[in-house]
């Protein structure tokens, strides 16, 4: 039976709106089957329903969207302009979808539960000597992960160096330096001022985003000018209004969760999809998650072990689909890999 609804969604998927008709030449299966797999389809909310009688049409709710296990391989066999993707922002993930859904399932909450655990009792036995180099020995790797992801070439070795000692690789360039310094500075301040971005707001976002872009030569604040976005037909928001009302509806959904890590990841994606900046987005989000998990004394993540394909992949579904579960299940992994590594 679980097939059957597998056959059923990925049709739908393809093809939404569909009717049943559709189902049943496109699956093989009886016409009896189809009703009782819809049927149930659309009492648990995976499909939703338009239209009466002949006139009856099945797409995919928008929270199964957001939700459904998504074949990260398969999608990318298909180049950027053979995918069909929302193009444009979709305002219904922040006006209907996010704010009335539960993002983690029970087993995953319960997980990310139990490792938050083990991370208070593991912290509670330190010094605070020891805690202060566990910290600081996440940041460095924090800092580097995070800068390579967006392209800075310097080694962890090099990285750290860097950060501890102020000595510049050879061959690097000043603004690659300036990035992995800049990620230290925002931590630092992150973990010295833990309750900075406690609730959210857009101006302590754009806070966060100056000390990351110091020196770069970068514009501040919400941008007036349109963007595009590497390896995607994805068109962000190019108007200044829309994009601090974006974030400012983004900041009271992530508020409104009451499990930090729905909070922690939404601030990672939603930051990142809304592109409020020219430059230093993912940045700047992967640093204000962090803020919200240590804003809640729990583990920040290093991302240390993320290939940072793998992350832009994911990424990129969450614009181009509205799905979250492949960053979903790095958010997870990374966390386990935080509690597990430095504490």
């Amino acid at each position: 039976m679980a097939n059957h609804d597998a056959r059923v969604l990925d049709v739908i998927r393809s093809r939404q709106p569909c009717a049943t008709a559709d189902i049943v030449a496109t699956t093989g299966l009886s016409p009896a089957t189809v009703k009782r797999v819809v049927g149930r389809l659309v009492a648990d909310g995976s499909v939703r329903v338009s239209g009466r009688g002949r006139a009856t049409r099945y797409g995919l709710s928008p929270t199964y969207e957001v939700l459904a296990p998504f074949d990260v391989d398969a999608y990318y066999a298909h180049e950027v302009d053979q995918r069909s993707i929302h193009e444009s922002f979709n305002w219904e993930l922040l006006e209907t979808v996010l704010p009335t859904m539960s993002l983690l399932s029970a087993a995953e909450t319960a997980r990310l539960s139990e490792l938050d655990a083990t991370f208070r009792a593991n912290i509670a036995r330190l010094g605070p000597a020891a805690r202060r180099r566990e910290l600081e020995r996440l940041a460095i790797d924090l800092s580097w992960k995070s800068s390579q992801i967006e392209g800075n070439t310097y080694s962890l070795l090099e990285t750290e160096r860097l950060l501890k000692d102020k000595q510049t690789a050879t061959g690097k360039t000043r603004d690659e330096a300036t990035m992995l310094l800049n990620h230290k500075t925002a931590i630092d301040f992150v973990m010295e001022n833990p309750d900075y971005l406690v609730p959210l707001s857009v101006s302590r976002i754009e806070d966060i985003h100056s000390l990351l872009i110091a020196d770069l030569d970068l514009e501040r604040n919400v941008r007036n000018v349109r963007v595009g976005v590497t390896g995607t037909n994805y068109r962000p928001l190019d108007n200044a209004f829309q994009i601090r009302e974006a974030l400012e509806m983004a900041c009271q959904v992530i508020n409104a969760k009451g499990s930090v890590f729905e909070r922690a990841l939404l601030a990672m994606l939603l930051i990142s999809y809304i592109q409020p900046f020219v430059d230093g987005n993912k940045r700047t989000a992967r640093i204000v998650g962090n803020a919200v998990l240590i804003g809640d004394s729990t583990c920040p993540l290093s991302f240390r072990t993320v290939d940072a394909v793998d992350y832009q992949k994911a990424m990129l579904i969450f614009y181009e689909q509205g799905n979250m579960s492949p960053f979903k299940d790095i958010f997870i992994a990374q966390f386990a890999f935080a509690v597990g590594t430095y504490f």
